[in-house]
């Protein structure tokens, strides 16, 4: 026997299955998900039977399974034992017991027959066993590799053959790698607009699937029998990072065999169809969601009833499961007929509610049968444009992509009626190229002729030069991304063919842009084409511009970015040499996998480069990429912007910004947003703000006349144009022109509007009542595939938001209004007295599915993450106008507040269900109170017991309620929290997300009076100082606190006198003195005060009004004083104590006990002295904290502020002090900020930030000296040295930090200086040693 079993190693025969007998086998096959840890729940299913194989012909069979019994699991792995489902099973047993046909020869499986009462669910079983079956062993070698056919497709396959002499067997093992496969069997939905982000799952992978197949082979007397076949089958996922911990499907199959028996296998009289081969066939769980299951017996029925639900409970509050009822009606929406759509349609049309919730519905269902209801209700006139549009967009982006569907598409976009409006027909066109793209997706070897129709429309523009079809048109090709387009794109780009010189430019700009998504699928086409266009000097700059960015999103190699770095040193236009090298420069930064490649080669090409082109200011073309991966999580984002500009640019030619996505080792362009001002550029190139001679206010000034004088602007071209993509899918496009404009006019100002505005006040005076509702299906994303044991798993993310908002709105208007609104005049609009009552109840429901199981239209055996938010906000305000007192005034009234205003909460469960059984579905958190602890690898699934060893350990729960009680209104906010997670069992992120997580927040009236309403009153005019309910007075010069300021300054003014004769005499010998002064030994106090004196002597002169500064003679000091000192005085002085205030604002709570709560504001203007002062204080009894703001404009350069508060705004206070002026020669401006007093937690925090400061410095590339500046004092000055530089220096106290030639982004602006001050700083280490006043 010995020699037969080596022989058997050399020369192996296939298995083989004698005519004359029928082989029994026992089958059992598991598949069972969650995490791989002992305590935890998982989900599964269970299948056992016994396995008939009887042979018909050499190259025929039969298989029958008898007895099959189907398990349920949903439980604590691995003491909860498995339950069967009895109903299932018996609803089944007819046809599982039905026979099967197979064809195999040599080990290979082939073609597989049935009757059609076999369903593609209980064929799918079959073809578990099946594969089982498939051995492709070959007679010369024991170890090989090769691509074999199974259940999931054609993968890799490695086999090994090893012989037993002992156990007198042959060991044959198989393992495939279930992530190489020729032909994977996989559906993919909400995924085609995604890119497989390869380089992220290099190192770590969300996705691992493997399966490794045991055959213990015995020699028979016909050749080799199987005597044993174990299959292991893992697929491993986790969103973030595998490392940390992962979900997993396990599948486990076994095949013994029992006897052999004489009675064969007798086929049901029926007739056996071909039903495809060994490979899985997709059945009804396309169309069923996994979250919940339904056992449909009249579709039609059941929708009604669900939207009914829907309806009648979502009126003044949202109820708790819309969005999984809203999920519920669009399932059932799947599977009903086009007739029972339209019957339902029918008669639910005219009701307006109902209306809206299948409006919003219909196109999330996304099927073919939709798009068709749709098209045939717009024709019959069943719709109108805005629902129709709403509708298409959606439909178009949701709808299966097959040819069916886009042949529809393709008629709807050519009909009659969608030609006559162009805003739908832009949309039908832009979804019919989306559509092709998603049906390229799913099908690689999609067909040129697809884009057929588009193609004839391009050409037949180009030939009639129709600008808007060739737009249009190109658009269309850039979404639907085909290599095919690229002919006919070339055909308007510039510089490659003739006749693209004479189309505009925004034509060559749509042609290049096009090429992008082509750029995604075939980079080497694009490559050459965009390179080309670049490096054109001949072409305008915009189109070069473009061209680069089209050719960094092909991820150039380094040679080519190189090359180009190369070729930008001898560029003349600086914009297009800008725009690259910020371009290359940005990309030396990305941090995210796929763009790694590029950023190394940028890294090489940045240093190929004039660094010069760092310094250049932002009015030239920028491009800016920054991005955020983070490895570990396998999450990231990045975000673009550019900005084209031409030399003789006013405004920016175009900007386009985009946002990208990593997730789970998968990429996406969500959003891009794009501007274009060519039009309204050439019209202002035009206009006398195009000069270059004049400074940039005035050009600001022409502009905005030009821009005024909007008739006389081109007609033949967009002034401006804008898009939006989502997902790289241009879903939206205008264009602005004077047409537009010319049209909008009217509307606006026409008598339309009037009757609007008429209707809305009618309709308040009358009362409003309103009940709106909006779902939404935010998101479904699922992946399915089949695993070993012929049945479906599932990895899928739903999310749904439901929206619901009850209004009531009421009006009191006092007089009446008249009938013809448009008569009424000013003054009896001011006369008018509004009132105005409105409660709101805005409620918002959203749920959110992440689940991995299995998902069959029988039965579903999942663990699923499930997250609920749900917000109630209400609220009830009184509003009045009074305009003739100019009296407003806005009441929040008590509403009556749900128990919990905002309930978040965060489970993650396994779940079993059946359709017999639908709603005695089981649910068991994924972590339970006890869960084990030290074991950290999977049982052994033919085992049901505990190892009496295990340690288990409560999962501590987390729970707090920290509660808020704001005074004075007494109310009460309290959040509660609660948490249980599985972190005990492993320190990762994954284990501190699973468990039950939950947040509530309330609101509730606390202890103490109760409040009647909050009141906020603004009172405008003379009537202010009426309407303040608690009198304010400060300190002034009556007070020995104002005296003792006003002496401190006299004391100044007095010593200071001859140092102002001098500088009265001349500026220059001023400056000497001055200098002079600064250079002895006073103090940095003296200085400071010195300073203010100058400032003030000098700019109060040049505040005073024309005729007063003219009897002011250089020789008079004495009435240079006098005008000081009274000013001086007057800016000492309350403002309250000369004029009225000129509004007041009172916040209050009126509470029952009528106690004053609240506080008031008051603003006083004093228009001689330019003097603005605002006064906020508590209107409680006892309570004399107050706000002081202080403001005055001491000059046309230079104003000043105070802020003070505490009690009589006397505890803290800061000055803060800024002007404009002259540094040595240079234009400049400074600032200054000086504080008497501040609070505790002030100047703790600022220590502790100041020792940061270093370090932020030397980042920044600011210089640092340590020196004794002022202790309370922090000065900024800024110098312009040329327009495109600045200069900083910052004093701050103990250190100085300074920065020179810091590049500037824009050209400086221009400076008129009067009553300037001219700084020239001669050493960073020392205080300014001249101050010189000077006076244009």
């Amino acid at each position: 026997m010995r020699a037969v079993v080596l022989a058997l190693t050399v020369a192996l025969v296939v298995p083989e299955f004698a005519l004359d007998k029928t082989y029994v086998y026992k089958y059992e096959a598991l598949l069972l998900g969650g995490l791989p840890h002992e305590g935890l729940a998982r989900a599964g299913i269970k299948v056992s039977s016994k396995v008939l194989l009887s042979a018909m012909t050499e190259h025929t069979f039969l298989m029958k399974l008898m007895d099959p019994l189907l398990h349920e699991y949903a439980g604590i792995w691995p003491k909860d034992p498995f339950v069967p489902a009895t109903k299932l099973t018996s609803a089944l047993a007819a046809q599982l017991q039905i026979p099967i046909k197979f064809e195999y020869a040599n080990g290979v499986v082939g073609k597989v027959f049935a009757p059609a009462g076999v369903s593609p669910t209980v064929m799918n079983l079959h073809r578990g066993i099946l594969n089982i079956l498939q051995l492709n062993l070959k007679k010369t070698q024991n170890i090989y590799e090769l691509q074999e056919a199974g259940v999931q497709g054609v993968c890799r396959t490695h086999y090994v053959i090893n012989e037993d002499p002992k156990a007198n067997h042959i060991i044959v093992t198989k393992s495939k790698d279930l992530s190489h496969c020729q032909e994977k069997i996989i559906k993919d939905i909400g995924l085609a607009y995604t890119e497989r982000c390869a380089e992220c799952t290099e190192r770590v992978k969300s996705l691992i699937e493997t399966a490794t197949y045991n055959y213990i082979m015995k020699p028979a007397a016909a050749g080799v029998l199987i005597a044993e076949a174990t299959v292991e089958e893992v697929h491993q996922f986790s969103p973030l990072n595998e490392i940390h911990g992962a979900a997993m499907m396990e599948a486990k199959q076994t095949l013994a065999f029992v006897e052999i028996e004489k009675t064969p296998v007798v086929p049901i009289k029926a007739d056996y169809l071909a039903r495809g081969s060994l490979q899985y066939e997709f059945a009804t769980e396309i169309l069923q969601t996994p979250i919940q299951l339904m056992k449909l017996s009249d579709a039609p029925a059941q929708i009604i009833e669900v939207l009914k639900h829907l309806v009648a409970n979502n009126v003044a509050m949202v109820h708790d499961d819309a969005p999984l009822k809203f999920v519920q009606l669009i399932q059932l929406l799947r599977v009903a007929t086009l007739e029972n759509i339209e019957a339902i349609w029918a008669q639910f049309k005219d009701k307006p509610v109902y209306r809206r919730w299948l409006l919003d519905a219909l196109p999330a269902v996304g099927t073919p049968v939709i798009v068709k209801l749709l098209k045939e209700k717009f024709l019959a006139g069943e719709f109108t444009i805005p629902e129709f549009i709403q509708a298409l967009v959606v439909a178009l982006q949701m709808v299966t992509a097959d040819l069916e569907t886009i042949q529809l598409t393709a008629s709807l976009a050519l009909h009659e009626k969608i030609a006559t409006i162009p805003a739908l027909r832009e949309v039908v066109m832009l979804g019919y190229g989306s559509m092709i793209a998603k049906h390229c997706v799913a099908v690689p070897t999609c067909p040129a002729e697809l884009l057929g129709p588009i193609h004839e429309i391009a050409a037949e523009a180009i030939s009639k030069n129709d600008i808007p079809e060739i737009t249009l048109a190109l658009k269309v090709l850039g979404n639907a991304g085909h290599p095919a387009s690229l002919k006919p794109i070339m055909k308007l780009l510039p510089g490659l063919r003739t006749a693209a010189t004479s189309l505009p430019l925004r034509i060559q700009v749509d042609a290049i842009l096009a090429l992008r998504n082509i750029a995604k699928k075939e980079p080497k086409l694009v490559q050459p084409v965009a390179l080309q266009l670049v490096l054109d000097r001949a072409l305008h700059p915009e189109v070069r511009m473009v061209a680069c960015i089209v050719l960094f999103e092909t991820k150039p190699s380094v040679a080519l970015i190189s090359s180009l770095a190369g070729a930008l040193k001898l560029e003349t236009n600086m914009h297009v040499a800008s725009f690259a090298y910020s371009h290359i420069k940005s990309l030396t930064r990305i941090t995210a996998p796929d763009m790694a490649a590029v950023a190394g080669a940028a890294n090489v090409a940045i240093k190929l480069m004039s660094r010069k082109l760092d310094r250049l200011s932002f009015r030239f073309s920028r491009a800016l990429q920054l991005d955020f991966y983070y490895t570990p999580l396998m999450v990231g984002a990045a975000g673009s912007a550019y900005m084209i500009n031409d030399a003789a640019t006013i405004l920016p030619r175009a900007v386009v910004a985009k946002a990208r996505a990593y997730l789970a080792g998968a990429a996406a362009d969500v959003l891009e947003i794009g501007v274009r001002t060519e039009g309204l550029q050439e019209a202002l190139l035009q206009s006398p703000a195009a000069d270059e001679s004049v400074d940039r206010i005035t050009k600001i000034k022409r502009t905005l006349r030009a821009l005024a004088n909007w008739k006389a602007l081109p007609t033949n071209q967009p002034l401006a144009s804008a898009y939006i993509k989502l997902f790289g899918q241009e879903v939206a496009f205008v264009n602005v022109d004077k047409t537009v404009i010319e049209e909008a006019i009217p509307i606006v100002t026409g008598p339309k509007p009037r009757e609007l505005l008429k209707a809305a006040l009618k309709a308040l005076q009358e009362g409003i009542a309103l009940q709106y509702a909006k779902p939404l299906l935010m998101a479904e994303v699922r992946r399915i595939l089949p695993t070993a044991i012929g049945v479906p798993m599932e990895l899928s993310l739903y999310t749904a938001a439901v929206a619901v908002a009850s209004v009531n709105v009421q009006a009191t208007i006092t007089p009446p209004l008249p009938e013809e609104i448009e008569t009424m005049t000013l003054e009896q609009l001011k006369k008018t007295d509004v009132q105005l009552q409105a409660e709101a109840r805005p409620s918002i429901a959203l749920q959110t599915f992440a689940v991995m199981g299995v998902n069959t239209a029988l039965i579903q055996a999942a663990v699923m993450a499930r997250g609920t938010i749900r917000t109630i906000t209400p609220g009830k305000v009184a509003a009045r106008a009074d305009i003739l007192k100019g009296n407003y005034k806005m009441e929040a009234l008590p509403v009556e507040v749900p128990e919990h205003i905002a309930d978040v909460s965060f489970e993650t469960l396994a779940v079993v269900r059946n359709i017999e059984e639908p709603t005695a579905e089981r649910i068991v958190p994924l972590v339970p109170e006890l869960a084990v602890q030290n074991a950290q690898t999977p049982a052994d699934y033919s085992s049901s017991e505990i190892p009496d060893q295990a340690a288990l350990r409560s999962a501590t729960p987390f729970h707090k309620t920290l509660c808020l009680a704001v005074p004075y209104i007494e109310i009460k906010g309290c959040i509660e929290v609660h948490s249980h997670n599985a972190a005990f069992i492993r320190d990762d992120p994954l284990f501190y997300i699973i468990g039950q997580h939950s947040a509530r927040a309330s609101v509730a009236r606390a202890e103490g009076p109760a409040v009647e309403r909050l009141e906020l009153e603004v009172q405008v005019g003379p009537r202010a100082a009426e309407r303040l309910l608690k009198q304010i007075s400060l300190i002034d010069e009556e007070t020995p606190e104002g005296k003792a300021f006003l002496l401190k300054l006299r004391e100044i003014l007095e010593t200071e006198d001859k140092n102002v004769r001098v500088s009265s005499e001349s500026s220059s010998s001023s400056s000497r003195i001055i200098s002079s002064s600064s250079s002895s030994s006073m103090s940095s106090s003296r200085m400071t005060e010195l300073l203010i004196l100058s400032i003030t002597l000098f700019c109060l002169q040049y505040m005073a009004p024309h005729g007063a500064s003219k009897a002011v003679s250089s020789g008079s000091t004495a009435s240079s004083f006098e005008k000081i000192q009274k000013q001086v005085n007057q800016l000492a002085m309350f403002l309250g104590n000369a004029v009225p205030p000129v509004f007041a604002v009172i916040a209050r709570a009126v509470r029952v006990d009528h106690k004053l709560l609240g506080y008031q504001l008051a603003a006083y203007f004093d228009k001689q002295n330019a003097r603005v002062q605002l006064v906020v204080s508590s209107i409680a009894e006892n309570d004399n904290l107050k706000i002081c703001a202080d403001g005055a404009v001491l000059s046309k350069h230079k104003v000043t502020a105070r802020v003070a508060w505490g009690p009589e705004c006397q505890q803290y206070a800061v000055i803060a002090k800024a002007e404009a002026g002259v540094l040595g020669e240079f234009p400049a401006a400074r600032l200054e900020v000086e504080w008497e007093r501040l609070p505790i937690i002030v100047t703790t925090y600022a220590k502790k930030l100041s020792k940061h400061i270093p370090m932020a410095a030397f980042k920044a590339g600011f210089r640092l000296e340590r020196v004794s500046n002022a202790d309370k004092e922090i000065e900024l000055t800024a110098a312009l040295p040329s327009q495109r530089s600045l200069n900083v220096i910052a004093r701050i106290p103990e250190m100085t930090l300074s920065r020179m030639d810091i590049p500037l982004p824009i050209a400086k602006l221009m400076f008129e200086p009067h009553c300037t001050i001219v700084l020239k700083t001669l050493s960073l280490k020392q205080e300014e040693n001249a101050i010189k006043i000077k006076m244009n």
